[in-house]
């Protein structure tokens, strides 16, 4: 009998030490982002054991990776009653209600979860550093605080430092980063995510090459670990944005190492999801149309796909199935909708409405398109970047006040990396809405015209094309003084550029119209003024008719 219980205890030992190997092998399989590996190593765990409670929490953290939060909250539940491990489920709830943006809940939950850790715990600390970093709105500093009490007794940890690195890394504590991703790695040399941490933090700093350099180190180590292929994949994206000249081969390579990642994680759903998400960042629309048709044949009903495909179908030219495909997204309230979804939306409902020689619109289908466009604003103010191009393409096709509306938006956003260019072109687009030959002034578009160009040259005094047309628009405002004393500015300025700038036939061109305005301005309160000015254009063109024409008159 005595044999017998030893044998027993033995075989439970064994037993316990197999669950920990087994709750090791999914914690690689996570770091590895072979998520399913991991789901499906933690199942089993739990299936032959529900009282593991760590293995429930785990479980739930990676659905919450995936944005499975139905999931994530069944298994931290289940986790609560286990009898290993049960209190770190309140870690995986609290971040849960971090995402509800219900702080107070969270931090008694973190309470809860941290109350009777013993001095040299730190585990708990670490998952709710990790908890604050991983919510959908990130506290970093309160990640910092919490690893700082685990750092106390366990300075030397790997995952301390690793999560310490992670967190001053969100915190743009870019030196300290440094120095934790190095100090976990030289605390654990297997702990290749540590190393591979420090390119990505070189890739930020814009060190292109030496971070492609730190990610050879890890290959180098191990040709197998799938997240550094990643980070490759998005530092060549980014190399291709700051190269355009050889843009088209580093999306190429960039493209080439997201595949490589793909085959050394997994192709789930969720995985083939992140990479659409890259094939979005890359624009590569025909490749994320395939990828959407193979997710639909994984997952016929996951909503997610349908933004895929609206995405691919409004850039391949089928505005229908993106129309409908982004109605069907949008329409569900439970579906995290982002502002893109709407700005694709409104495109594609305009898109639908344009002519196919490109030189009219539909104005119902504008007008509803652009309120979609305009939820996407709401939603996500910088989304207006993404609509520059789109303003340029309706402005080169002459619809200038659909241009002028779209530009707009971008105008009246300081923040936005296009302020500048959107204001030159919004001011345009009214000038040139309001100088068609059928055109019915607009003075109050006029007006707001007027206040674009004059922003433009608060942000870029030396751009001296905006006086030109400052003086254009209140010439058709019929406000003469300020028109006359536009173009005045414009000559000046352009003389200072001195006499190569003077001898452009473009800006001769301007002088001639400059001049011309100026004395038409002062014919019939100063003659004396008038007759200079019409002088100075024949100095510049002789035969200029209007010049010649108006002196015989004032003579």
């Amino acid at each position: 009998m005595n044999k017998f219980k030893i044998f027993g205890i033995a075989l439970m030992a064994a037993v316990s030490v197999g669950h920990a190997q087994d709750i090791n092998q999914a914690k690689k399989a996570i770091d590895a982002e072979q998520f399913e590996k991991a789901k499906s190593i933690l199942k089993s765990i739990i299936q032959a054991k529900p009282s593991n409670g760590t293995a429930s929490f785990i479980l739930g953290n990676v659905y919450l990776t995936q944005s499975v939060e139905d999931s994530a909250k069944i298994y931290f539940n289940n986790g609560l009653s286990a009898t290993e491990g049960a209190k770190l489920n309140y870690i995986g709830l609290g971040q849960m209600d971090l995402d509800k943006n219900d702080v107070t809940a969270a931090q008694a939950k973190f309470l809860l979860a941290t109350k009777d850790m013993r001095k040299k715990d730190f585990e708990e600390y670490v998952y709710v550093a990790r908890a604050y970093m991983n919510a959908a709105k990130p506290d970093y500093k309160s990640a910092i605080a919490i690893l700082n009490r685990a750092v106390v007794n366990n300075s030397q940890d790997a995952q301390v430092q690793l999560a310490l690195g992670d967190a001053y890394y969100g915190d743009s504590k870019q030196n300290e980063a440094y120095v934790a991703y190095r100090n976990a790695f030289q605390a654990d040399n297997t702990l290749l995510r540590a190393k591979m941490q420090l390119g990505v933090l070189l890739k930020g700093a814009k060190s292109y090459d030496e971070a492609l350099k730190a990610y050879n180190e890890v290959i180098a180590i191990n040709p197998n670990y799938g997240p550094v292929y990643r980070e490759l994949a998005e530092t060549y994206y980014k190399i291709a944005r700051n190269k355009p000249s050889k843009a088209p081969e580093n999306l190429k390579t960039a493209i080439g190492y997201y595949e490589k990642y793909m085959t050394l994680t997994d192709y789930s759903i969720h995985s083939r999801m992140r990479r659409a998400d890259f094939l979005i960042l890359v624009k590569d629309y025909a490749a994320l149309e395939v990828e959407a048709n193979k997710m639909i044949e994984l997952d016929k009903v996951n909503p997610r796909i349908f933004r895929y495909l609206g995405y691919a179908a409004y850039e391949n030219g089928n505005v229908d199935v993106a129309i409908k495909s982004l109605e069907s997204f949008t329409s569900t309230p439970t579906n995290k909708i982002i502002a893109k979804d709407f700005l694709y939306l409104g495109l594609s409902k305009i898109k639908k409405g344009t002519s196919a020689d490109g030189l009219t619109i539909d104005p119902a289908a504008f007008e509803t398109g652009f309120a979609d466009i305009k939820k996407a604003i709401e939603m996500e103010p910088l989304a207006v970047e993404d609509l520059n191009e789109i303003g340029k393409k309706l402005f080169s096709q002459k619809l200038y006040k659909e241009a002028s509306l779209v530009f707009e938006l971008g105008a009246n956003n300081q923040e936005s990396k296009n302020y500048l260019d959107d204001n030159v072109y919004y001011g345009l687009a009214l000038y040139y809405a309001n100088n068609k030959k059928d055109a019915v002034l607009d003075p109050i578009a006029l007006q707001k015209a007027d206040d674009a160009f004059a922003k433009v040259l608060v942000a870029s005094p030396t751009y001296h094309e905006a006086y030109l047309f400052r003086a254009r628009v209140n010439r058709l405002l019929e406000k003469d003084d300020l028109m006359t004393g536009f173009y005045q500015e414009y000559v000046a300025k352009v003389t200072e550029k001195g006499a190569e700038e003077l001898a452009k036939p473009a800006v001769k061109t301007k002088f001639i119209e400059s001049y011309n305005n100026i004395a038409a301005s002062y014919a019939n309160t100063d003659k004396a003024k008038a007759i200079e000015y019409f002088n100075k254009t024949l100095l510049l063109d002789p035969t200029n008719a209007y010049a010649t024409a108006s002196l015989k008159t004032l003579k």
